[in-house]
C-alpha cells in the first residue's frame, strides 16, 4: 500500500468512528422529547365589577300650597268670630263684641288653615340607584413546576398543560396541544 492510500484509509476509518461515535452518542442518549410535568398552580386574580342597584321608594312631600296668605280661613274665621261676638251683650258693647270676635276669629281661622297646610302631603314614587361592586376570580394563567432531564423549572403557562409539555431542540414548546399520554 502507498502512503496516500494508507493515509486516506486512516483518515476515513477516523472520520467514520467520530460519526458513528456522535451517533452511538446521540442513540445512547436522546435528547428528551418532552417535559414531565410535576406540579400546576392556579394564578387568580379577583375582578370587581361594578352595576346599578335600583330600588322605588315612596316619597312624601308637603302638597303645594294655593292659598299662601290663607286668605280663605282668615276670612272664614272672622266670619264665624264676627257672628259669635255679635251674640254676646247688646248696644255698642255687642258692636265692640262683633268686631273683637271677627279680629280673634280671622286669626283662628288663619291659624287653622296654615296647620292644615303643614299637614297636607303628596306621595310619589321615586327610583333610586346606588352602584355596587360585585367581586369574582378569574384564573390568569397557571404556574407550572416541570422535569426536563434532570433539570426542574418553572413557567407561567395561559392554559392548563397535560402530564407532558412538548420539547423541541431543548425549549418547551408551550403552545403545543396537550401531550398528555
Amino acid at each position: 500500500m502507498n502512503k496516500s492510500t494508507l493515509t486516506g484509509a486512516i483518515a476515513g476509518a477516523v472520520a467514520a468512528t467520530a460519526v458513528g461515535g456522535i451517533a452511538g452518542y446521540k442513540a445512547m442518549n436522546p435528547k428528551p422529547e418532552f417535559a414531565e410535568v410535576l406540579e400546576v398552580k392556579p394564578v387568580t386574580r379577583t375582578v370587581k365589577t361594578p352595576r346599578q342597584e335600583c330600588h322605588d321608594v315612596v316619597v312624601n312631600e308637603r302638597a303645594p300650597v294655593r292659598d299662601t296668605n290663607r286668605i280663605a280661613g282668615t276670612a272664614i274665621g272672622a266670619v264665624a268670630g264676627g257672628l259669635l261676638g255679635h251674640q254676646i251683650g247688646g248696644g255698642t258693647g255687642r258692636d265692640l263684641a262683633t268686631v273683637g270676635g271677627a279680629v280673634a276669629g280671622g286669626y283662628a281661622g288663619n291659624q287653622v288653615q296654615k296647620n292644615m297646610q303643614d299637614k297636607d302631603t303628596v306621595s310619589r314614587t321615586e327610583t333610586r340607584c346606588k352602584t355596587v361592586h360585585e367581586s369574582h376570580t378569574r384564573t390568569i394563567g397557571y404556574d407550572v413546576r416541570y422535569r426536563l432531564g434532570k433539570e426542574e423549572r418553572e413557567v407561567r403557562m395561559d392554559h392548563r398543560p397535560g402530564s407532558r409539555i412538548p420539547v423541541k431542540d431543548g425549549k418547551l414548546q408551550l403552545n403545543a396541544p396537550d401531550a398528555s399520554s
